[in-house]
């Protein structure tokens, strides 16, 4: 358990240093406007991954890509310094996928939306098939009362 909690630490530590280095040191003119979302570290404490969102096109986005991978070094090298660890852990750089799934999800509810307002117009005027009780209700025999004299 303890090993799991100084893991989320050094994570969350790598994260805002790496943020800090990107903003203030690497003066890179491919760098776009990026955003650390998260980083996760492996339970030994050797590798970090490092997740990012880029605003911005394509090309900007693998420019961006592309001026991370060469300040890897750097950055390992400041979060090295900072986090005082006995061994560095290994930078890796991936796009956060989180955007382009939000993006998705807000078509699929939009879509949705569309279909249940269309639903909903052609059912506006619409009557019932077979009656407005449409379950089938036994008749009462006569038989099963009792006579009254």
């Amino acid at each position: 358990m303890t090993q799991q909690a100084r893991a989320r630490k050094l994570a969350d530590r790598i994260r805002v240093v790496v943020a800090e280095m990107i903003e203030m040191r690497v003066k890179d003119p491919r760098l776009g406007f990026v955003t650390i979302t998260d980083t996760r570290i492996t339970n030994d404490l050797r590798e970090a991954t490092v997740f990012y969102t880029v605003y911005g096109s394509d090309t900007e986005r693998a420019e961006t890509a592309a001026a991370l991978e060469s300040a890897k070094g750097v950055l390992r090298t400041e979060v090295g310094r900072q986090t005082g660890v006995r061994f560095t852990p290994s930078l890796t750089f991936v796009p956060d996928a989180i955007p382009e799934n939000a993006r998705h999800i807000d078509e699929l509810l939009n879509r949705a939306q569309a279909a249940d307002a269309e639903v909903r117009a052609s059912s506006a005027g619409a009557q019932y098939a077979g009656g407005a009780d449409p379950y089938r209700v036994p008749e009462p025999d006569d038989d099963d009362q009792p006579e009254l004299d």
